[in-house]
C-alpha cells in the first residue's frame, strides 16, 4: 500500500553541508528523511520557494520534454529501501494515456513532482520502518525543529552514501 506524502521542507546541516528532503505523511505525524545531493536539494528548494533558476535545470528540462511529448506525470512513488538506499519510480501517462513506469532516483523524482504538482507516495512498510516522529515538547517550534534535524546528522546519517554511516 502506498501512503501519500508531501515535501515538508529541504534542510541543510550548516556544520557539514549535508542536505535532506523531509517528506511528511499526509495523515500521521511522521516524517521520512531522504538524503540528497546539493544540486538536487537546490532544485527542490527553488521550486518550493517559487523561484526559477536563470537557465533550466535538469528537472525543468525533463518536465518540458514530458509535456512536449503530450505525456503527464501521474505520480512519484518511493518503492524500495535497500541497504540504506531509496529507490523511486515515475508513473507517467503517455500521449495515448498508457501508463509508463520509469526508474528514477528519489531526489530527481521529487524535483519533478514539485514542478508538476504530482502526488508523491511512499510504500507503507518503508514509512513503518524508517519514519521519524517529531519531538512531543514544542515550546519554541523552530528551535525544537532545528534541534531535531541536527540530531539526525549527529546520529550518523550520511548524505553521500544515502544511509547511516557504518560507524554510527
Amino acid at each position: 500500500m502506498q501512503i501519500p506524502v508531501v515535501v515538508e521542507s529541504v534542510r541543510m546541516n550548516l556544520s557539514n553541508g549535508q542536505r535532506v528532503v523531509i517528506l511528511k505523511d499526509n495523515k500521521l505525524d511522521r516524517y521520512l528523511l531522504v538524503w540528497v545531493g546539493q544540486s538536487e536539494s537546490a532544485a527542490i528548494a527553488l521550486e518550493l520557494q517559487n523561484e526559477k533558476a536563470p537557465r533550466p535545470l535538469t528537472c525543468d528540462l525533463l518536465k518540458s520534454v514530458i509535456e512536449e511529448l503530450g505525456a503527464k506525470v501521474k505520480s512519484v512513488n518511493i518503492t524500495e529501501l535497500t541497504d540504506g538506499i531509496f529507490y523511486a519510480r515515475l508513473n507517467i501517462a503517455n500521449e495515448k494515456g498508457e501508463d509508463l513506469d520509469i526508474d528514477s532516483r528519489p531526489s530527481d523524482a521529487i524535483a519533478l513532482a514539485v514542478r508538476t504538482n504530482s502526488p508523491i507516495y511512499v510504500e507503507d512498510d518503508i514509512l513503518d520502518r524508517e519514519a521519524i516522529k517529531m519531538p512531543a515538547e514544542q515550546d519554541d517550534r523552530l528551535d525544537v525543529y532545528r534541534d531535531f534535524v541536527n540530531s539526525l546528522f549527529e546520529r550518523g546519517f550520511d548524505v553521500e552514501e544515502g544511509e547511516r554511516r557504518p560507524d554510527a
